[in-house]
């Protein structure tokens, strides 16, 4: 199996652009935590992490980190499977702190 390559070159401004991104869907995602129905709400947390670790070269699919967070086992880069576990849990951290 041959490696995507995309018709772009990944530049730091584009990188830190796509974290920008991901870090403002994040707050979105957290201020609106109560508008949302609970299913939702979880295939949007799982894009959002799929997203940011893609950008951070971790190489598992959407569907690999929907069965992590599922809790399913996977074949996979044990590193990149913690990493997975770990923003889900930083996500989860997030919404039971008060900024003021």
């Amino acid at each position: 199996m041959s490696e995507y390559k995309p018709p772009f070159h990944m530049t730091d401004r584009i990188t830190n652009l796509v974290a920008e991104i991901s870090e403002q869907i994040g707050r979105i995602t957290v201020l609106s935590h109560g508008n949302l129905n609970p299913r939702l709400r979880k295939e949007n947390r799982i894009r959002t992490i799929h997203s940011s670790l893609a950008i951070e070269h971790n190489s598992l699919s959407l569907e690999q980190v929907t069965a992590i967070l599922n809790g399913q086992r996977i074949l996979g880069d044990p590193n990149e499977i913690r990493e997975v576990q770990n923003a889900y849990e930083t996500y989860e951290m997030l919404l039971t702190l008060n900024p003021a």
